[in-house]
């Protein structure tokens, strides 16, 4: 290695300061180097750059940690619970480098939480100060227990300002708070903050170092408490070590966790990589399913189901799945909320999965739009693409249209939008509108997920999503519709409406068809909708007779006319409804007396509106095979209305 580049290692090993390292290239180039040595010296510099910031950032975790293990020591050490107090804070004031620091209790006989030890206030106001439970930062994190950070007190409208706390905190000049929970098991005995009278950003790591720090200052209170009540009842004395030693073992077990998840985490681990390391810990079998049951809480919380415990894996109101803890009926509190971190921990890995995948997602939606759209592309680079996405056009396919029914659609608007006004409709079309937007994208999303697992496409159209997946063995496109259907609801805790098409043989080949089944899939999806199978998946072989029209629908509008042509053409003219009655009277059993209680009008009008169908249809049209015929024409007619509209 030339001298001047052998300099760097000097600078590294003697701790210099960043602008040391510009003086190796200044002197070559003032002693007349030429152009590339100037650059080895440059790629050097930045090398030895990047080894001193990892240095540092290792020297700095370095110190945290042996912070956080002093203050541990410390605590241990002391038994007076005003000395534990005092010591915290001090403590979390020089960790974090703020100005004040201060700890706040709750008070479960008032149902409040007030401050009782403060470092570095000078107001009196303030270190009197009582929160109501959600009142303020601090109430709001002794409510929830969980941290809460911000900037800038005054301009956050998180939580409850209210004139007594922001009184007290303008006292004390406060601008940048964090604050974290202390917590003992599952319950939140107080809050422990940094805080800043200069607007201020507290990074993840300064977060995570406080509540790190919060979990032993809790212990060390409760320690205090312990030992406190020991010298007024010698009598608990083996209780409360009994305690004291149970409490050790949870930091124990909980210090376990952190360690293992931390280091997948840091190393690519997956969410199965999580279940093994969770099986570990939790002495048991934890596994990772895609699909949670039901009844399983999204709130983070685990819930139990037989003899098992079940911890939802979701994020934003979307479930991903969730960690099974198999054969563990009795589950204490703190391996509870071990496999609910670990919950946590494997939606941020999925999450960012997901975000990985977008791309690919996007490229996948592309690609399917290009065979719907564009089926005069090139075979061969089809096929190029598709082995991209690990797709294997020339396997049979099936497409499928997809589309959430929600509350509040009907399927006689357009793309299942809600109605304006009305029962069950929203008042606010720009809220049905953003809600149907967002429903839109969370399909998509589900969607093109599910299809990157079954080696197919997604992409988003008409209001809702088309996928093309293949065709397994022994499947049927009814059974793919139905498990779609089932696997999208799941996913979005949504009714998700699946139709399927017939099986596309090769789409390399020949993409033409794909248009044609799209088509064919999305009148299923109409049909299933229009005859109240909302939430379900099907396929045209699924609906019988109307099935086969959908699937080659030939002179529909030719059968609709013939049939009930004349009933149609007089309502057009007249402004009649004779088409709404004839439904209900059908509906009703073919009953007078309930069809006009149906359309709410006189028994003799009903007979009036029969008599006027009776001459346009003729005399036979009540017979069986005439009055099959004439619903079967209502339905389509219903179903061409809802698809024009």
């Amino acid at each position: 290695m030339p001298h001047d580049q052998a300099s760097y290692l000097e600078l590294l090993a003697r701790g210099a300061a960043a602008e040391a390292y510009d003086r190796p290239g200044l002197l070559a180039r003032a002693s007349g180097a030429g152009p590339e040595a100037l650059a080895a010296l440059e790629h050097a510099k930045q090398l030895a750059l990047r080894v001193r910031a990892e240095l540092e950032g290792r020297r700095r975790r370095e110190a945290e940690l042996s912070a956080l293990f002093e203050t541990a020591h410390d605590l241990a050490g002391l038994r007076d619970l005003d000395a534990v107090l005092r010591a915290i804070v001090q403590r979390a004031r020089s960790l974090l480098g703020t100005e004040v620091a201060y700890l706040s209790l709750n008070d479960p006989a008032a149902g409040d939480t007030y401050m009782r030890v403060t470092e570095g206030s000078v107001s009196a106001r303030f270190q009197q100060v009582r929160l109501g439970m959600g009142e303020g930062l601090g109430g709001l994190v002794a409510q929830t227990a969980r941290p809460y950070v911000t900037d800038s007190y005054f301009d956050d409208a998180r939580f409850e300002h209210t004139r007594t706390i922001d009184a007290a905190v303008s006292d004390e000049g406060l601008v940048a708070i964090l604050g974290v929970p202390l917590m003992l098991g599952s319950q939140v005995i107080g809050v422990l903050f940094a805080a800043d009278r200069r607007a201020r950003v507290f990074e993840r790591e300064q977060v995570a170092l406080l509540a790190s720090f919060a979990a032993h200052a809790a212990v060390a209170i409760d320690t205090a408490n312990l030992l406190g009540e020991t010298r007024s009842a010698l009598a608990e004395l083996e209780r409360a070590n009994a305690i004291i030693q149970d409490h050790s073992g949870v930091i124990e077990r909980a210090s376990e966790v952190h360690d293992r998840l931390t280091e997948l985490v840091l190393r690519g681990g997956g969410v199965h990589d999580v279940a093994a390391a969770l099986s570990e810990v939790l002495h048991g079998t934890v596994e990772f399913t895609d699909i949670a049951p039901q009844s399983t809480s999204a709130d983070g919380h685990a819930s139990r189901h037989g003899d098992d415990w079940v911890a939802a894996v979701s994020a934003g109101g979307e479930v991903f799945g969730a960690l099974v803890l198999r054969g563990h009926p009795d589950l204490d509190p703190v391996d509870q909320r071990t496999l609910e971190r670990a919950a946590m921990v494997t939606s941020l890995l999925l999450l960012a999965r997901r975000s990985a995948h977008d791309a690919e997602q996007r490229v996948r939606g592309e690609l399917l739009d290009d065979l719907l759209d564009a089926p005069e592309r090139d075979p061969r680079l089809l096929r190029e693409r598709a082995a991209r996405l690990r797709a294997d056009l020339d396997a049979p396919h099936v497409v499928l249209a997809a589309r959430i029914d929600g509350p509040g659609t009907d399927p006689g608007t357009r793309d299942g939008g809600a109605r304006d006004g009305g029962a069950g409709g929203t008042r606010d079309p720009g809220a049905s509108a953003a809600r149907e937007t967002a429903d839109r994208q969370r399909l998509w999303s589900a969607a093109s997920h599910l299809a990157a697992t079954r080696s197919g496409l997604a992409a988003a159209r008409d209001g809702g999503t088309v996928l093309l997946l293949p065709l397994g063995p022994g499947d049927t496109p009814a059974d793919l519709a139905r498990q779609t259907a089932r696997q999208l609801g799941g996913t979005l805790r949504e009714s998700v409406t699946v139709g399927a098409s017939s099986p596309v043989a090769s789409p390399a080949d020949d993409p033409g068809p794909i248009g044609g089944a799209y088509a064919q899939a999305r009148r299923c999806l109409d049909a299933l909708r229009l005859l109240g199978r909302s939430g379900q998946g099907a396929a045209a072989q699924d609906l019988g007779f109307l099935g086969l029209l959908l699937a080659d629908p030939g002179d529909i509008e030719g059968f609709v006319h013939r049939t009930i042509g004349e009933v149609v053409d007089y309502d057009r003219r007249r402004g009649t409804d004779l088409v709404g009655t004839l439904d209900a009277y059908f509906a009703s059993g073919m009953s007078p007396a309930r069809t006009k209680d149906d359309l709410h009008v006189h028994v003799n009008t009903v007979a009036q509106r029969l008599e006027r169908i009776g001459r346009l249809l003729g005399p036979t049209w009540q017979s069986p095979a005439r009055s099959l015929e004439i619903q079967l024409a209502l339905r389509l007619h219903a179903m061409s209305a809802a698809v024009e509209h």
